[in-house]
């Protein structure tokens, strides 16, 4: 029997075997992609291509047009010594493992990129982020300005001669209606208000430079960044083996445990460490009970938003997330800021005695079904929630994508898209659970999706339960064995993600051969549902604004990092 190209192609070019199996084809790539590639360098997790900086609108399109690759998840700027990079991720939203990197090399002396924005929305705030951190400049553009940083802020954190020691002076600049007198129509009695920074409705210090013509919104711009600490630089000061995973938990600190799972995956990626099997079944159950905290607070706070007081729902939902972090204490030590993953595994085994916590699992997932019953009672089922709620904050599947929208957001929007699933990793793919996904578009939609993943998690929890109940006692091994210094080659990539409760939290890192990244991007969901609020808003009333906003359940610390 003959070889096929792809079997060819791994004989001829013995580096092509670390592309995953179920990966995109690399040789339909090439085919596509001949006239535009000038280069490879291949990454951990997809093949990678170099394009010209002038050509990335001409290359995304023939790649989502005639590839499907639909999903831009991320863009990574980065400088080396002689030159910048920006590095564009893609996937699909229908074949998680089918991704694909290009990478537009820019000249040290004029870092100029051709702006992604026409092609794909997202690329919006993505740029805007690697202008104010990295200080590439993207030509086409529509509103190339600082994101994170104040406007009068001089220089680029994240760039090699950048002074960390030089004062800054920062300049309050009158705020001017965005408005253009093309979109007033001669009736039209246009105001600016601010919501936030500091309101209770913004989940934290977000402003919305709104434009209200009457009480409908015309326009609203959020303007981030009061939280940024340029965690991307923390990481990259720290070293692999212990340092960088415990920054992860003040990123979403709602619900955390998957955003450790998110750097744990990367850095094993690139330095070869296996997890052992009842570890990853610990990493799937604790995580579970983490995206329960965050489901249980995005739906308590979200009853605020709409009815405007301390309503039963909101302590409901306290009540039962006090359960799950008793339950975490008790696992792993702390009631926040977790740390309970270690690289190769986790840091240590059930508490003892292990009947007893089991037990108060065990109660806590038999009560579940019942307070179910509870919430939709008092909140879907209410008449109030549902006229503050059906048909406002639309999100069609479409624009959804166009943003990057990921978890529950794009979940509501009917996009069957779930990285536990689609890529999997953990113990997920051994258990029984389902995807679950909405029609509504709405902001209804949200809430139903993120009631019913608790469901779902509670499905994941118990059959955990059950493995880690009947394992072996002399095969509980809760970590690999992991050298204490951690080097992976020089010039390793990998861009690895994980299903947090808010959507696709994904790490791109860089090695340098050194025991610390040289490069170390975060790719925040709540930063791009955030990103797609306009779309949801305008022409809303400014009500439903508060309730759309909601809806997206962000944490400012994942949005600004």
């Amino acid at each position: 029997m003959s070889e096929s190209p792809q079997q060819e192609r791994e004989r001829i070019d013995p580096e092509y075997d670390h592309i995953r199996e179920d990966g995109v084809d690399v040789g339909e790539l090439e085919d596509l992609l001949d006239e535009y590639a000038i280069g490879r360098d291949d990454h951990e997790n997809a093949p990678a291509f170099v394009i010209r900086a002038d050509e990335v609108q001409e290359v995304l399109t023939l790649l989502r047009d005639e590839a499907g690759f639909d999903h831009l998840s991320c863009l990574t700027p980065q400088e080396y010594e002689d030159r910048y990079e920006s590095i564009l991720h893609l996937t699909k939203y229908d074949r998680r493992t089918h991704e694909v990197t290009l990478i537009a090399q820019l000249p040290q002396s004029n870092p100029v990129c051709q702006s992604a924005e026409p092609v794909f929305r997202t690329a919006d705030w993505h740029e805007r982020e690697a202008y104010d951190l990295v200080g590439i400049e993207y030509d086409g553009h529509p509103d190339l300005r600082r994101i994170l940083l104040p406007d009068s802020w001089q220089g680029h954190p994240l760039a090699l001669d950048y002074d960390q020691q030089k004062p800054q002076i920062v300049e309050f600049a009158e705020h001017a209606n965005p408005l253009q007198p093309d979109r007033e129509g001669p009736e039209s009695d246009t105001m600016l208000i601010n919501i936030g920074p500091h309101h209770p409705a913004t989940h934290g210090v977000l402003h919305l430079k709104t434009i209200l013509d009457g009480e409908t919104v015309a326009d609203v711009d959020p303007d981030v960044g009061y939280l940024h600490r340029c965690e991307e630089q923390m990481c990259q000061n720290g070293e692999y083996r212990h340092q960088i995973i415990p920054y992860s938990n003040r990123w979403d600190y709602t619900a955390n445990l998957p955003n450790e799972w998110a750097v744990a995956r990367a850095i094993e990626d690139i330095t070869d460490i296996e997890v052992p099997e009842y570890a990853q079944v610990l990493r799937t159950m604790s995580t579970e009970f983490g995206r329960m905290l965050g489901h249980f607070l995005a739906v308590g706070t979200f009853a605020l938003d709409v009815y405007g007081d301390f309503t039963a729902i909101f302590q409901y939902a306290f009540r039962d997330r006090e359960v799950v972090q008793d339950i975490l204490e008790d696992l792993t030590g702390q009631r926040m800021m977790f740390y309970y993953f270690r690289l190769g595994g986790v840091a240590w085994d059930l508490p003892r005695p292990r009947e007893e916590w089991i037990e108060k699992c065990r109660d806590f997932l038999d009560d579940l079904p019942a307070k179910m019953e509870e919430y939709h009672a008092l909140l879907t089922g209410n008449e109030i929630f549902q006229v503050r709620c059906l048909d406002t904050g639309v999100l069609e599947p479409e624009v959804a994508k166009d943003y990057g929208c990921t978890g529950p957001v794009a979940r509501g929007s009917g996009i069957d898209y779930d990285l536990r699933r689609d890529d999997s990793y953990g113990y997920y793919p051994n258990l029984d659970w389902n995807v679950v996904t909405e029609d509504g578009c709405d902001n209804y939609s949200r809430v139903l999706v993120r009631m019913q993943e608790v469901e779902e998690s509670a499905k994941i929890v118990e059959q955990c339960l059950d493995l880690l109940e009947d394992w072996p006692e002399d095969e509980r091994t809760v970590q690999s064995n992991v050298p204490r210094t951690l080097k992976p080659d020089a010039g390793t990539e990998t861009y690895r993600a994980v299903e947090s409760a808010k959507g696709e939290l994904g790490i791109y890192i860089r090695s340098d051969g050194s025991n610390s990244p040289a490069r170390f991007k975060i790719r925040s969901p709540c930063y791009h549902n955030l990103s797609a609020l306009p779309e949801m808003a305008e022409g809303e009333y400014v009500a439903d604004l508060i309730a759309s906003l909601g809806s997206l359940d962000i944490v400012l610390g994942s949005v600004d990092r």
